[in-house]
């Protein structure tokens, strides 16, 4: 069953990693009020992906006894935003007090889940 756990945390950053991705271009898919269908497609491709690859982690974390729609969202959650601002090339360049505060966010939501046993 540890194998269970391997593949969930593969397929949840991989699924946070293209859902990054559709986050990403989903952000430049408008300039001046017009289309660009290149940055459509991409994120399309991004958020089709990412949807794929949770319903797939999902699948194992049944398996496991993952059931609660909490904590599956939260590990989502902290993939993709990890993803976004790390792949967006932001995060390195925020301050050091914000990139910390990002961190206790994500892992304040963590805490919270582990304490209401959601």
């Amino acid at each position: 069953m540890t194998y269970a756990y391997a593949i969930i945390i593969l397929l949840i950053l991989l699924s946070g990693f293209a859902d990054s991705q559709g986050f990403i271009h989903a952000s430049k898919v408008w300039v001046n009020g017009m289309p660009v269908w290149k940055e459509f497609v991409k994120s399309s491709l991004g958020f089709g992906l990412g949807i794929v690859t949770f319903w797939l982690a999902i699948r194992y974390m049944d398996k496991v006894g993952i059931v609660s729609p909490e904590i599956q969202t939260i590990l989502w959650f902290a993939a993709a935003i990890i993803g976004v601002a790390v792949l967006g090339g932001h995060f390195l360049h925020w301050k050091a007090v914000d990139q910390l505060v990002a961190l206790g966010v994500i892992s304040g939501i963590g805490w919270l889940l582990l304490r209401t046993n959601t």
